[in-house]
């Protein structure tokens, strides 16, 4: 056996196919060599097979920090479809008694998927330091950049996570990764000769199209027309929850022979799993959601992804469109802009972060808290009412009081001058990733107006260059509705008992605790 045949001949073996896609085998061969590597691959380029064929290789434990717990159960599932057992998700829907059997077992396991957030308690670290782990995965590893300032700070741990865990090979994988991410991703991980596997991220099959409209009026003309006019698998983004439920309930009206359904953050979790399974299985034609759908889809026939509201940050977008067209096939990303858009996000900035007077108030009530000698609330609600800021702002601000020692597992340590220290460089941070978000939502409305081809402009700060279009290119260069004509897609019409049968089946109830 040829040596450079040999990841070959395994990948046919447990996936039973014959040739690697881009940037697959120079990943692999570098974990096979004990390399932190940085991947960078397209949309749909298949990043799975980056960790699932070495952990099949390995001899220990291959540990897959993901974002979403959708994501790991369809990545279960198709690993138990071509029979692979030895795998299992931990996440927060387990039931308790099956998550200690589960812990108990983590040594019969091959590949272990896990949220960043579950990975920091202390009872699984502690069952994991037990066992070998060989591989150290971070998938969607731009949430490192994206999420981990202020949305999810368990993303900024994972250093901390691979330290405790003997330092083993660390993979970063991504679709979407300017170099400044990159660098953030790097620096988080403390990996400053981490090996760069990073592949162009354009595609060539989607044409893109930015369509200027007056109003939300328009916005719903203009998507009710394309929906009477193509029977094809679509999804509709919003920054807006309230507005993702109430356009997918008008669409349903308008155009009443499509299946639509709208998902969000705000869903309970079990609702939002069967939303997607149903798309997933085309018994669902259209999909109103916000960012919180899509990561991890793995659907090839998505043809038409359109943007009610833009996206704060440019790799937002690519992220969005690249889950259209996965099968090569010509797919249309097409962006509405009115001109009241521009108020939306800059809301959502605003909000994301405390202001300084904010800052000051928590400060304060921190104060207030140490000195009456209680302990920090542990509710959100409570915490929101204390403090008088939101969820989003409090992780942050949490996160980083942990970091300079003023909070230790919920108790308060008071320290005039630490405290004093701590204050301004917080307020410094705000302001610089405040700027930081500013200029990201400036290049989105930048790349919006744009007058010269917008394929260019979208991908000039991720490579040097794109690939030439499949078919058309953009709406700057002459894009027609009228020469697009996907296949229609002949969607198999199932009664309720059915899918609820095949929700079932696919979220893998009933079967026997041997193959979990």
């Amino acid at each position: 056996m040829h040596k450079q045949n040999i990841l070959e001949n395994k990948l046919k073996k447990h996936f039973n196919y014959t040739f690697f896609r881009v940037g697959q085998k120079e990943i692999i061969s570098d974990i096979m060599q004990g390399k932190d590597v940085l991947g960078i691959l397209p949309t749909g380029s298949g990043k799975s097979i980056c960790y699932q064929l070495p952990a099949m290789l390995l001899e220990g434990v291959t540990i897959v920090v993901s974002p979403l717990i959708s994501l790991m159960i369809d990545q279960v599932k198709q690993l138990k479809a071509i029979n692979y057992k030895s795998v299992v998700a931990l996440n927060s829907f387990m039931d308790p008694m099956e998550r200690r059997r589960v812990y108990r077992q983590l040594h019969t396991y091959k590949l272990i998927y896990v949220s960043p957030e579950l990975l920091q308690h202390e009872t699984l670290l502690k069952a994991l330091e037990k066992i070998k782990i060989s591989l150290f995965v971070i998938d969607e590893a731009h949430c490192i950049s994206q999420w981990g300032h202020e949305f999810r700070p368990d993303y900024l741990k994972l250093d901390a996570t691979i330290e405790r865990f003997n330092y083993p090979t660390t993979l970063a994988l991504s679709a979407t990764a300017t170099k400044h991410v990159q660098t953030d991703i790097i620096n988080a991980l403390h990996k400053p000769h981490i090996s760069k596997q990073i592949y162009p991220m354009d595609r060539a099959n989607i044409a893109f199209n930015v369509q200027e409209v007056q109003d939300d009026q328009e916005k719903i003309r203009t998507i009710t027309n394309l929906l009477k006019q193509y029977q094809v698998p679509v999804l509709i983004y919003f920054s807006s929850r309230k507005m993702a439920e109430n356009v997918a309930v008008l669409l349903s009206e308008k155009v009443p022979e499509k299946r639509i359904a709208f998902y969000h953050g705000g869903m309970e979790q079990m609702d939002r799993i069967a939303i997607q399974q149903q798309f997933m299985n085309d018994q669902l034609d259209i999909i109103c959601c916000t960012s919180a759908f899509g990561m991890g889809i793995n659907k090839n026939n998505i043809r038409l992804i359109i943007h009610y509201h833009f996206p704060l940050q440019i790799e937002s977008f690519i992220q969005e469109i690249g889950r259209a067209g996965r099968d090569g096939r010509e797919s249309v990303s097409l962006l509405l802009m009115s001109p009241n858009d521009i108020h939306l996000p800059v809301q959502i900035i605003k909000n994301e972060l405390p202001s300084e007077n904010q800052l000051i108030f928590v400060f304060k009530q921190l104060a207030n808290l140490y000195h009456g000698e209680v302990r920090l609330p542990t509710q959100d609600k409570q915490i929101e009412n204390l403090f008088e800021i939101n969820e989003t702002q409090w992780r942050f601000l949490h996160y980083q009081f942990e970091k300079h020692d003023m909070i230790v597992q919920h108790k308060i340590f008071y320290q005039a001058e630490q405290w004093s220290e701590a204050y301004q460089k917080i307020k410094a941070l705000i302001k610089q990733r405040s700027i930081l978000k500013e200029q990201k939502l400036t290049e989105m409305l930048d790349w919006i107006q744009q007058k010269k081809c917008l394929r260019h402009h979208l991908y000039k700060n991720f490579q040097s260059n794109y690939t030439d279009p499949t078919a058309q290119c953009c709406s700057n260069c002459g894009f027609s509705w009228s020469a697009w004509q996907p296949e229609q897609t002949d969607i198999e019409r199932l009664n309720a008992t059915n899918w609820e049968e095949k929700l079932k089946h696919l979220l893998l109830i009933g079967e026997s605790n041997e193959s979990k």
